[in-house]
């Protein structure tokens, strides 16, 4: 049986929940609806985590465990990098379900690998691991419009007129994380990448 960590980026607490930058956590939260299971804190990581299976229960089907950093956005690697250690996995076995800025609304990327395009997030992954040898799962939000700050754009809250397509790649997001485990790279770039 193969073990993956999913990572959903994103800040925590209720006032950053509506964010474009916390569409990382709601992916996480909806693979947990789908495999009906609950986050719990996990001590000595600064993190919740879920453990769910992709597929019926017993046999082969893979282990998926779901995390959210309970730290801010900027020092998500720190709980990243003990996640791993806990649960005894590599790079390379983790997601990471992230918002990306260069990326219209409505469209997906898959891929492994990369730098971190100015996501603090993925820097602070990057930084703490000495690599960016992972999986990722880039949820586009768009540039922000005339000369709005990224980063307040980024923390502010996905307008209402945007919210029900927003769920929808959320929603497929998850997919290409099931897709990605179940079938891997390059078929699910070809079934997921606009």
């Amino acid at each position: 049986m193969s073990s993956w960590l999913v990572v959903g980026l994103g800040n925590p607490g209720p006032a950053f929940a509506s964010h474009r930058h916390n569409v990382g956590y709601r992916v996480a939260d909806e693979l947990a609806r789908r495999f009906s299971v609950r986050f719990r804190t996990l001590r000595g990581c600064r993190a919740e985590v879920a453990d769910g299976r992709l597929g019926p229960p017993g046999g082969e089907a893979p282990r998926l465990l779901l995390a959210k950093s309970r730290t801010f956005m900027n020092e998500t690697g720190w709980a990243v990098t003990r996640l791993l250690s806990y649960y005894k996995l590599e790079p390379a076995q983790m997601i990471v379900a992230h918002d990306e800025l260069d990326i219209e609304p409505g469209q997906l990327r898959v891929k492994f690998g990369g730098g971190d395009n100015g996501h603090n997030g993925l820097r602070s992954i990057r930084k703490s691991l000495g690599s960016g040898d992972f999986f990722r799962v880039r949820i586009g939000v768009g540039r922000p419009p005339g000369r709005q700050d990224p980063a307040d754009y980024l923390l502010s809250n996905i307008p209402a007129a945007a919210r029900e397509a927003m769920e929808v790649e959320i929603n497929r997001a998850a997919d290409a994380v099931e897709s990605l485990v179940l079938i891997g790279l390059d078929k699910t770039q070809s079934a997921f990448n606009s």
